[in-house]
């Protein structure tokens, strides 16, 4: 696997030990305003259009565009909107961003000699990742749940204790919610995931063997894995900054 993918997985992996660690210091006990998912769902207009949407970005710049509050309400999107959403995560800054860090990463390891060095290589370096990014999240997000009619949405559950919500967000890889309602194994994630790596291999001529192929699906799910479980609590840990904040603003001006 190239260094740089590994970076990736390092810096997303590093996010999800962040929110774990905070999220512990949550009481178990503690109940979100929000309603529980496993609650019958009552048809309302679209989800996607009309609930509160959440912070367009986790840590200032990973995408969070397909997160919903919970299922109250729920309404399947449609094909355009699947796609709208895919398109929010491949375009936002904060993916050209983390492409642009992973690339040069990946330059000056030389994690790839067949891209080259100076401009041009890290142009190479810079389009490969970028492309990682927009192929898969198109695959996952847009075109497989709209085969498949799954919903690409992470919902979050907001109630019960720390470990059901943390165990709820690493579940979700593999079980997701039916256009037409219910739970389905979650085709789109893994078949989206492996139709990406495999795609890549055109692109990442020093890492096309079969084993570097499990290898890099292997790590992308897990490291989705680790986003859900950011997606589930980072407004947990948003209210907790909010606070820290207000309180050192008021004390600041009693000083």
């Amino acid at each position: 696997m190239p260094i740089e993918r590994k970076l990736f997985v390092l810096y997303r992996i590093s996010c999800f030990v962040v929110a774990f660690a905070l999220f512990a210091s949550v009481s178990p006990c503690q109940q979100a305003a929000v309603i529980d998912p496993t609650q019958p769902a009552v048809p309302q207009p679209s989800e996607y259009n009309d609930q509160p949407r959440e912070s367009k970005r986790i840590l200032g710049i990973i995408p969070n565009y397909r997160t919903s509050p919970s299922l109250q309400n729920y309404e399947p999107l449609t094909t355009g909107e699947k796609f709208k959403l895919a398109s929010e995560d491949a375009f936002d800054r904060g993916t050209v961003g983390l492409a642009a860090l992973f690339g040069g990463q990946g330059q000056l390891t030389n994690a790839n000699r067949s891209f080259g060095q100076g401009a041009a290589g890290f142009g190479r370096y810079f389009g490969a990742s970028y492309g990682d990014f927009v192929i898969g999240d198109y695959m996952t997000e847009a075109v497989f749940p709209t085969l498949l009619h799954q919903d690409p949405r992470y919902f979050r559950r907001g109630t019960g204790s720390g470990w059901s919500r943390f165990g709820y967000a690493m579940g979700q890889i593999f079980w997701t919610h039916r256009d037409s309602g219910g739970m389905q194994f979650n085709y789109s994630e893994v078949i989206g995931n492996s139709t990406a790596v495999a795609i890549s291999n055109a692109y990442y001529a020093d890492n096309r063997t079969a084993s570097d192929a499990t290898s890099r699906l292997g790590m992308q799910l897990g490291v989705d894995m680790a986003a859900n479980v950011l997606k589930e609590f980072w407004p947990d840990l948003e209210r907790k900054f909010r606070r820290k904040h207000t309180r050192d603003a008021a004390a600041d001006k009693t000083k």
